[in-house]
């Protein structure tokens, strides 16, 4: 059968984001439109202890409510299963996920098995998993997030890690998409200089990724809507995201790692991460992100961090496919390109990350993570496995070029 080219472009998002200094103030009014009268909200013991829960919390009123705050970062199978036995326990009608991308993950996650059953692994992909789909919406889920980074808060994926099998696998489903978010900058001030660096450019990376992925009409055709993927290649609409989100960023990551108390740039910064969680989780990431997870797997490196290191070494290797693309990331990160040529627009936007990162303390290479040369091959051969990923990336990549990337990353 010849080869026909997907015509049609999807976008799924949050449906219903309130956005602003003091937005929390109004979650209980959110969870009694899903007729909530019990909460289960998911969280960690750091921001418990920091009393960001009890200014949460705080705002349920009339919804009764129950803490499970055993959240950790990068949470395993048992962090998953602890909480779906905590949402089985109390039975919530409404969850609520406050933190960084762990808690809202387990959130998610906990809303779906807890409504349908299962084992958490029952859903995810095979072999690692069952391959089991979700059969349909959980218990109504709001999403706070407490850091500008991964867009977790309109994701439809959870990142879930097996520490003894060095692996991080996802469940992926429109059904874990958080039915309401609530970004309100006041609730990210305390977060401090390294968590609020790491996790911005962990937002611009999914900024940039998603604004030079493969368009849509240049993926194939599926046979049955059910069969486009949720990374179904960039849009207008998610470059538009992805534009914003990046500026967002690029304008404010200095200043809320200076002054964490500036709420006009925690402000953009939180509008920016939900922008860029728009336009990843509809176009898809790409080698960076691949790396990183990789990484992240086997030497349990930072996620931001190792993203911080790994982006500029990605885009070199891309501007060969994405060169109009990464001059006008350049541009939009504040540097000129007039008068540049096509590699120089690229090189622009590669060393404007980072000057970036090296202005918020993130400065080095994956060496300094741990990571050494004799890593690299098995660190490729686990990216190489991550098809997801690297299925959007601009420019062809196999394990031997990933081996390149690595090797110039470190």
């Amino acid at each position: 059968m010849p080869y026909t080219p997907e015509s049609v472009w999807e976008l799924s998002i949050t449906p219903n984001v309130t956005n602003g200094v003091g937005a929390v103030e109004e979650l209980g009014a959110i969870g009694g439109e899903f007729g909530a009268e019990s909460a289960l909200v998911v969280t960690d013991a750091g921001l418990a202890e920091a009393g960001v829960v009890d200014d949460v919390t705080a705002t349920l009123d009339p919804i009764e409510y129950t803490v499970f705050d055993g959240v950790e970062p990068d949470p395993d199978v048992g962090i998953f299963e602890a909480a779906i036995e905590e949402a089985g326990a109390v039975d919530p009608d409404l969850i609520v996920g406050v933190g960084g991308g762990s808690s809202m993950d387990v959130a998610k996650t906990t809303s779906v098995v807890a409504e349908h059953g299962g084992d958490v692994l029952d859903y995810v992909a095979e072999p690692t998993g069952e391959g089991v789909p979700v059969p349909g919406p959980g218990i109504p889920t709001i999403a706070v997030p407490t850091t500008a980074g991964t867009g977790a808060e309109t994701s439809p994926v959870t990142v879930i890690s097996l520490p003894e099998e060095d692996l991080k696998v996802g469940i992926s489903s429109r059904y874990q998409r958080p039915d309401a978010a609530v970004l309100d900058p006041a609730l990210s001030v305390s977060l401090p200089p390294g968590p609020t660096a790491s996790s911005g450019i962990d937002a611009l990376s999914h900024a940039v990724e998603a604004y030079v992925t493969r368009p849509y009409d240049a993926k194939p055709s599926p046979e049955r809507r059910a069969d486009r993927p949720d990374y179904n290649g960039r849009s207008p609409v998610t470059d538009l995201f992805a534009r914003s989100a990046i500026e967002r960023i690029g304008d404010n990551l200095r200043t809320v790692v200076d002054n964490g108390q500036n709420l006009d740039a925690r402000r953009n910064m939180l509008l920016g991460s939900f922008m860029a969680g728009a336009a990843f989780t509809n176009a898809g990431l790409g080698a960076t992100h691949a790396i990183a997870m990789a990484a992240g797997a086997i030497h349990h490196t930072p996620h931001g961090v190792t993203i911080a290191h790994a982006l500029p070494a990605v885009i070199r290797y891309n501007a060969t496919s994405a060169y109009d693309r990464y001059a006008e990331i350049a541009e939009l990160l504040g540097e000129n390109t007039t008068g540049l040529s096509r590699d120089e627009s690229a090189e622009a936007a590669a060393r404007a990350v980072e000057k970036l990162t090296e202005d918020v303390g993130l400065g080095g290479g994956l060496s300094s993570l741990g990571v050494e040369e004799s890593d690299v091959p098995h660190l490729a051969e686990r990216a190489n496995q991550l098809e997801r990923l690297l299925a959007g990336n601009p420019r062809r990549i196999d394990r031997d070029e990933l081996e390149a990337i690595i090797r110039d990353a470190l």
